[in-house]
């Protein structure tokens, strides 16, 4: 297996942050490398500082077997260095071959060729599967559709390395298998592939190597047959993680959440379910089951039209995040960049915006100090790291934020807490920490909804999980007999069982 690109001894400094500390990184000609580590580890900078991005102050980079100093990622792209992002970078309002070849366009003389771009791009489409029509605009696509746009594209530049960011993070399971597939043949026509996710058993399922980084340093690696799971959680947070999933069941209180016959026309179908003090209930499904549609109702974001929401025993209304929030009620939702955060906002600010109107506010004037108390109390508690209380939200690591949006809710103390998709996309040690959080919060008489993907996050940490499948409740499962097996065949319809 031929080297395509190597990196030897790369360090790289930012304003106070020694961001890669001699990392050495090798990619071989139809080889899948995984990159892990915590966010914060350096993963991101290695990838821009070989695709042309950011320059190494000290170090050198090998293509192909020669010294290459990048000007920009326009070299790196021309010499086949693509990199695919978590934000696929696609123009939503143009076509599909026109994002294949966008800048590149075949032209006849000074007009565009229209007949020659349709003709390429079906031709890249064809090599990655794609069943799509070229002319359609890419903002009808589905994930898993706009991630082979991104690929093809990729293509089209002759790609000898291919680099992906979480490429799984938006992705049903059958859009997942279809990505492991074309890599699969990438890599046997010789594609050397990044492969960075927080996802360890897609990591073990795909690749042949493994680089672990630990604070900008190498802190391990080599073929993936010399490590198992819990190998390369120790060498990512440097030290040893007993459990991802630390449940420690209290004992349950009262029923605080009853949900009976909630349907929302064309998407939710009689659903009935109640969640007692101190439970996690998770609910499981495929993607488009209606989970996410589910909570969005119970928090008010979107109307149902027949059944009841009753909280301690009390029929409750609720049609709007407020009234959600004065029943008790606080979701966290799936995407926390584009709906849990106000991203160019500052930590401070994010922290206590819900409580503003409602304990901040002295007269017509808001009392800053108690403002910085609560902030820095509800970040203390969930062990927020950041540089000071102004820095924008934006600027935290993926774990950091999720931490803010669910400190966020803790501070209107809810009875109530809906997690929809808590772990999506952070690290293995944020993981743990948003995990023992969970069960903290239960233990202190909290009731928790969580929706979540990672089925052994639905197994380890749910007390019951209910299986959602077509918008209604497909089984209800307690602890002791909820496995991987059953969980899928109630989601693919094979069986019904249960009762709320």
């Amino acid at each position: 297996m031929g080297e395509l690109i190597s990196a030897r001894g790369i360090h790289k400094y930012f304003p106070g942050v020694h961001a890669l500390n001699d990392v050495t990184f090798n990619v071989g000609a139809g080889e899948i490398h995984a990159l892990v580590g915590e966010n914060g580890a350096g993963k991101s900078t290695l990838v821009k500082i070989l695709s042309g991005i950011h320059t190494p102050d000290s170090g050198e980079i090998l293509f192909e077997g020669r010294r290459v100093d990048w000007k920009g990622p326009r070299d790196a792209l021309k010499a086949g260095i693509a990199v695919i992002h978590q934000e696929l970078s696609l123009a939503p309002h143009l076509s599909v071959a026109e994002n294949i070849f966008l800048g590149r366009e075949p032209r006849k003389g000074p007009f565009l060729d229209r007949a020659a771009l349709r003709d390429e791009a079906r031709r890249i489409l064809a090599r990655v599967h794609a069943a799509f029509d070229v002319d359609r605009e890419v903002r009808t696509l589905i994930p898993g559709e706009r991630q082979l746009v991104e690929i093809a594209k990729a293509l089209s530049l002759n790609v000898k390395v291919l680099a992906m960011d979480e490429p799984t993070s938006s992705l049903s399971d059958r859009e997942t298998e279809n990505l492991f597939g074309l890599m699969g043949e990438l890599r046997r026509q010789g594609v050397g592939m990044i492969y960075i996710s927080h996802r360890l058993e897609e990591v073990f399922r795909i690749a042949d190597t493994i680089t672990v980084l630990r604070d900008g340093a190498n802190a391990g690696g080599g073929p993936m047959g010399d490590f198992d799971q819990e190998d390369v959680v120790r060498l990512m947070v440097g030290r040893s993680v007993d459990t991802l999933f630390p449940r420690e069941r209290p004992a349950l209180g009262d029923t605080v959440l009853e949900v009976e016959g909630l349907s929302r026309d064309g998407v939710l179908k009689d659903i009935s379910f109640k969640v007692r003090k101190g439970e996690i209930l998770g609910f499981s499904g495929l993607v488009g089951s209606g989970r996410s549609d589910l909570v969005r109702c119970l928090f008010g974001l979107e109307p149902y039209q027949k059944g009841t929401i009753s909280i301690k025993g009390r029929t409750a209304r609720v049609r709007r995040p407020s009234e959600a929030l004065e029943e008790g009620l606080f979701l966290v939702p799936e995407d926390r960049k584009l709906q849990g955060l106000f991203l160019n906002r500052s930590v401070e600010r994010n922290v206590t915006v819900l409580q503003l109107l409602r304990r901040l506010y002295g007269l017509f004037l808001v009392n800053g100090a108690l403002r910085r108390r609560e902030a820095l109390r509800l970040l203390k508690e969930l062990n927020v790291r950041f540089a000071r209380l102004d820095q924008e939200v934006q600027n935290l690591s993926g774990g950091n934020q999720q931490k803010t949006v669910i400190a966020k809710g803790l501070s209107v103390t809810p009875e109530i807490l809906i997690l929809d998709e808590p772990t999506r996309g952070i690290d293995v040690g944020a993981k743990a920490e948003i995990h023992h959080l969970m069960n903290r919060l239960t233990h202190e008489g909290m009731a928790v909804i969580m929706v979540s993907s990672e089925l052994p996050e639905v197994l380890g940490m749910s007390d019951r999980v209910a299986v959602m499948r077509e918008g209604r409740i497909a089984a209800f499962f307690e602890k002791e007999e909820a496995t991987s097996e059953k969980i899928m065949l109630a989601a693919a319809g094979g069986v019904e069982v249960g009762a709320p």
